[in-house]
C-alpha cells in the first residue's frame, strides 16, 4: 500500500455516493468514473487494501475510482453487499448523467460487480460502458478443474478457510443462486468486459467459465491468462507480469472512458 502511494501519490478522500461510504481515489486528470469493488472473500478486505490496484487505475486509467466500503460477513451477509452496490451504483450514475463509468473488481469484487450487473439489468438501469474484472470469484461452490489442481501459491483450499468465507457470505441463499454465484448468470446485454487471471490462480476455472458464458450470451470478453501466475498476481508490482497486466488493463479502461 505504502509502495503504491509512492509510487502513484494519488489523490484520497473518504465519501458517501447515495449514502454508501466510499474512498475516491483520483488522479490529476480524470476523464470518467470507475466504480470499484475490493477483494477479500466478502468477510474481510477494505478499499484501503485495494489503493495498489485502484492507485494505477486512477492515475493510468485517467479516471475518477469510486472504491465501495461494502458491508462484510458475517455480520451482513448476502444480500446486504449486493444491495450496498447497487445503491452506490445508483447514487454514481445520478451524479454523472450519461458521463462515462466503468464497473472493475477484483476476487470476491469482481462476485460483486458481475452481481451487480444483474441488478442493472433487471431494474432496467443503464450499464457501464466496460466490466473489468481481475481473477474474478464465480462459484462459491468452487467447481472447476484450477479447485483440482489447486496449484495457486497465494490462495489455497486445503484448509477449509475459502469455504467457511463462502459459507458465511451466501446464508441462506443457494450456492447456485446467479447472484451468489455468477458463474450460473444469463450474461445477456452486458457490456465490453476484460478478465484477467493465471496458470496458477485458483479461480483461474472461475474466469474461464465466466468468459464462455458470456461468449455464448454475445458479450464482447477478452480473457487474459498469464503463464505462471497466480490469484490477482497484479496486487504483485515487483513482478514484471504485474506491472504489464495493470498496464493493460488501465489502457483498455482508459480506452472506454474515453
Amino acid at each position: 500500500m505504502a509502495a503504491a502511494r509512492a509510487e502513484f501519490a494519488p489523490n484520497e478522500r473518504e465519501i458517501e455516493v447515495g449514502g454508501v461510504p466510499c474512498l475516491e481515489v483520483t488522479g490529476d486528470t480524470p476523464t470518467g468514473t470507475i466504480v470499484y469493488f475490493f477483494g477479500g472473500g466478502h468477510t474481510v478486505g477494505s478499499p484501503e487494501e485495494d489503493i495498489v490496484i485502484t492507485a494505477p487505475m486512477a492515475v493510468d486509467g485517467g479516471a475518477r475510482v469510486i472504491a465501495v466500503r461494502y458491508p462484510l460477513a458475517p455480520e451482513q451477509p448476502y444480500p446486504a453487499a449486493v444491495n450496498s452496490a447497487e445503491t452506490a451504483y445508483r447514487g454514481v450514475l445520478d451524479e454523472i448523467g450519461d458521463g462515462p463509468v466503468v464497473v472493475a473488481g477484483e476476487s470476491a469484487g469482481g462476485n460483486l460487480a458481475l452481481a451487480l450487473m444483474q441488478r442493472v439489468r433487471d431494474a432496467g438501469l443503464r450499464f457501464p460502458d466496460a466490466l473489468a474484472l481481475l481473477s474474478p470469484w464465480g462459484d462459491l461452490a468452487f467447481g472447476g478443474d484450477s479447485h483440482e489442481t489447486n496449484r495457486d501459491p497465494t490462495l489455497v483450499l486445503d484448509n477449509d478457510e475459502l469455504r467457511v468465507m463462502a459459507d458465511l457470505y451466501r446464508g441462506d441463499a443457494a450456492v447456485d443462486d446467479p447472484l451468489v454465484s455468477p458463474v450460473h448468470a444469463d450474461f445477456t446485454g452486458l457490456p465490453p468486459t476484460f478478465i484477467t487471471t493465471g496458470t496458477r490462480d485458483l479461480l483461474l476455472s472461475d474466469g474461464v467459465r465466466i468468459s464462455a458464458g458470456m461468449r455464448s450470451d454475445g458479450v464482447d470478453v477478452t480473457l487474459r491468462i498469464w503463464e505462471g501466475m497466480w490469484h490477482v498476481f497484479e496486487f504483485y508490482r515487483e513482478l514484471p507480469e504485474a506491472r504489464a497486466s495493470m498496464a493493460e488493463v488501465c489502457e483498455w479502461i482508459r480506452a472506454r472512458l474515453n
